[in-house]
């Protein structure tokens, strides 16, 4: 395995789908609470992107493993097992490496914070194993955009930011005796939520693309996707009422005064994000329209972090 096939393997353009994640809620720690660790900041984001790319690894391993139809661009082209005639057995010694890697530096920061980083990345790890590996993995359920969005739109960013708050008393867990308490503060959890709507949102609409493109082949493969469960102009209707929901919460968190109102700039990448959404509607292809949920995901949310960002520097 050399690094091209590495980088295909691991499809690392799609990291940026945890990368803007980070920057969002690194940045709204900050804005929001006033404060930032540089070493827990480093530890989980070299934990967060060791880990993804080992869930798209798995991914990737898991399809070739499993497919029934063999022929194709999505078998024979965009799976890296295949397209570079990759040794199986070096493909689960990347991930068992990969995933050990990321173990160890998620270890260090629940070291560095409290037990409840551990709690919060466990069910990260779980889920993000589940999603591809075992004998019904997530990402081949209509529940598929559901977890990838929840986890890596709202649980990601929930972690990143609690990392720089953890003695605020935000989330505490403590064992006195015989008592376990756990305890959170609603105020803070919510507030988190609204603001990673766009997120949760744009990343469910990239694998919702990715399963629409790909309804031929999950039905030859017998994979019960979202678009093959409740028909493919219904996932239509989804994808592209998600993308309304991202602008309409944006405007709720301005209102409400969670968001800055340079975060109001977010509506100029309506334009493009329009314009993409109806390119898509018209031909769902892997290799052709499928990137532009990708497009979409890093316009929408990139000047969305962008503003905060603006935001922290006219306030300096």
């Amino acid at each position: 395995m050399n690094i091209k096939s590495f980088l295909k393997l691991v499809e690392i353009q799609t990291k940026v789908a945890s990368v803007i994640p980070f920057s969002l809620a690194t940045l709204y720690a900050y804005y929001q609470f006033n404060t930032f660790s540089l070493t827990n900041a480093l530890l989980m984001f070299s934990s967060m992107f060791i880990f993804d790319m080992t869930v798209t690894a798995i991914n990737n391993y898991m399809d070739y493993q499993t497919a029934i139809k063999k022929q194709g661009y999505g078998y024979e082209t965009h799976n890296a097992v295949v397209a570079y005639n990759l040794n199986p057995k070096t493909v689960r010694i990347t991930i068992y490496t990969m995933l050990s890697l990321a173990t160890l530096l998620g270890l260090l920061l629940v070291l560095n914070t409290n037990i409840v980083v551990l709690l919060l990345g466990g069910i990260c790890f779980l889920i993000g194993i589940c999603y591809s590996w075992g004998p019904l993995p997530i990402s081949r359920t209509p529940f598929g955009e559901l977890f990838s969005g929840a986890t890596m739109g709202f649980l990601l960013p929930l972690i990143a930011i609690y990392i720089h708050i953890f003695n605020h008393d935000v989330i505490t867990l403590t064992l006195s005796q015989t008592n376990l308490t756990f305890s959170l503060n609603l105020n803070v959890i919510l507030s988190i939520f609204m603001i990673t709507i766009p997120l949760m949102s744009c990343i469910a609409n990239i694998m919702l693309a990715n399963n629409l493109c790909d309804y031929d082949d999950d039905l030859a493969n017998k994979r019960l996707t979202l678009p093959i469960a409740i028909g493919k102009q219904k996932a239509l209707y989804v994808f592209n009422a998600l993308y309304g929901f991202s602008y309409f919460a944006i405007l709720v968190c301005i209102l409400l005064d969670l968001l800055p109102l340079t975060s109001a700039l977010t509506f100029l990448t309506l334009i493009p994000v329009i314009k993409h959404i109806r390119l898509f509607n018209t031909k769902q292809s892997k290799q052709f329209t499928f990137v532009l949920s990708v497009k979409n995901f890093i316009i929408l949310n990139a000047v969305y972090v962008l503003t905060i960002l603006l935001s922290l520097i006219l306030t300096w």
